[in-house]
């Protein structure tokens, strides 16, 4: 009991340590998901070698993506269950540690198949690091601390992903060098060992194995699926599906549109195409809460999906690599899509109970993460039926984002009401 009561002192350093260890578990965890839209064309080059079309290197793209999306959507259900039934502080850690060991493996790959075995293992640890520490933040901070706590979740992701792009202006990657990166991008091994030592649990989770809640906590999963929570599970897979889907099936192809039209006479210009995105994407995740609280959930939601869209047709549309608009293009679609990723984790906590919060923000984060599996390999289908035509594939994949309009009006409006107990 007096870790509990410790955890809810105002002057506690462990809800310091706790901010810390979420929002730089997620962090890098960005870096993770940002590495293979970065480097997988460089990556196929290496291992496709004399094999190598750009329509080939498209498909394997599209085949890292699922499969990472698929372990996360895995892994946020699994590593969310267990952090209900262990405990977040575990269930973080763990998550870590899953995608920082078999992320520094790919470093000696052979094949691309090994990789991509690897990037669906990476993918379980990713997608089980989001529902743990956004439970534990929420758990251990106060109500008016979340809309701020918010925006450093949804922030986090996207600083991982601008600090992969410095990286590549500063360490080019090449089919000689890309092994490299995952040593670099793997090195966070050591932080998540701290982070299982050190880190203190929630104390609204003690507070709920004290209450005997212990037996609910192992049927978490059961129980989301079944009403009265089944219908708010739904509509939470919903909410967090459709940014995921729009991000990966028709945003990330940027990336590799932006390398395949500059070429190799501006090796340097995929990088400056990330870097733009990820710092637009930093700041729409820092404010994403914010406007969720200002706004309320649902007003807000549907202004960011509309933008969104607005924002991909624009530019698979209108524009292409190289020209002069362009890049604040890609630096204004990071800002606003993201900007649900700072929604996210403001809202998700509010529609669960704690007894199955990291379980339930899991598979409302996460199993939209199938659905954009199936979608990002269909858009590798479509790549190769538009003929590597990226800005095709892009302005047909980002109308997904326009769903977000209708199905907010399902979900109930949240602002002004405390977390559930």
């Amino acid at each position: 009991m007096e870790r509990k009561h410790k955890g809810e002192t105002a002057q506690n350093p462990g809800k310091w340590l706790v901010l810390v260890a979420g929002v730089s578990g997620w962090l890098f965890a960005g870096a993770q998901l940002g590495l293979m839209p970065f480097a997988a064309l460089t990556i196929s080059k290496d291992l496709m070698g004399a094999s190598f079309t750009s329509a080939g290197a498209g498909t394997w793209f599209a085949g890292y993506s699922a499969v990472t999306m698929l372990g996360a959507a895995i892994g946020g259900i699994v590593f969310g269950s267990l952090g209900d039934r262990y405990g977040r502080a575990k269930g973080l850690s763990w998550s870590m540690l899953c995608y920082t060991v078999f992320g520094l493996a790919g470093y000696f790959v052979k094949t691309q198949e090994q990789l991509l075995l690897l990037r669906f293992l990476v993918g379980l640890g990713v997608g089980g690091t989001w529902p743990n520490g956004v439970s534990l933040l929420s758990e251990f901070w106060s109500d008016a601390s979340r809309p701020v706590l918010a925006g450093l979740m949804g922030a986090a992701v996207n600083v991982g992903i601008f600090l992969l792009s410095l990286l590549g202006k500063w360490y080019v990657v090449t089919p000689e060098t890309w092994r490299g990166v995952m040593l670099i991008t793997g090195s966070p091994i050591f932080f998540a060992l701290a982070v299982l030592v050190f880190l203190p649990e929630s104390p609204k989770w003690l507070e709920s194995r004290v209450a005997g809640n212990a037996a609910i906590a192992s049927s978490s999963l059961a129980e989301l699926f079944r009403p009265p929570l089944l219908r708010v599970t739904f509509l939470g897979i919903c909410l967090g599906g459709i940014p995921l889907l729009g991000a990966w099936a028709s945003s990330k192809w940027m990336l590799p549109w932006a390398e395949h039209v500059a070429g190799a006479a501006n090796p340097g210009y995929k990088a400056t195409t990330l870097a733009y995105w990820s710092v637009g994407a930093t700041v729409g995740g820092l404010v994403g809460g914010y406007v969720g609280q200002l706004l309320g959930r649902r007003l807000s939601y549907i202004a960011i999906s509309a933008g969104a869209c607005g924002m991909n047709l624009f530019i698979y549309g209108w524009l292409k690599p190289l020209d002069a608009a362009f890049l604040p293009a890609v630096f204004i679609q990071g800002a606003v899509s993201t900007m649900f990723f700072g929604w996210l984790p403001l809202y998700l906590p509010e529609i669960f109970p704690t007894r199955v919060r990291a379980t339930g923000t899991g598979i409302s984060y996460n199993s939209g993460r199938f659905l954009t599996a199936a979608g990002v390999m269909a858009a590798g289908l479509l790549i190769q039926m538009f003929h590597g035509d990226y800005a095709k594939v892009g302005s047909i994949t980002g109308l997904v984002y326009a769903l977000g309009v209708v199905v907010i009006w399902l979900a109930p409006e949240t602002k002004g009401k405390a977390l559930q107990s």
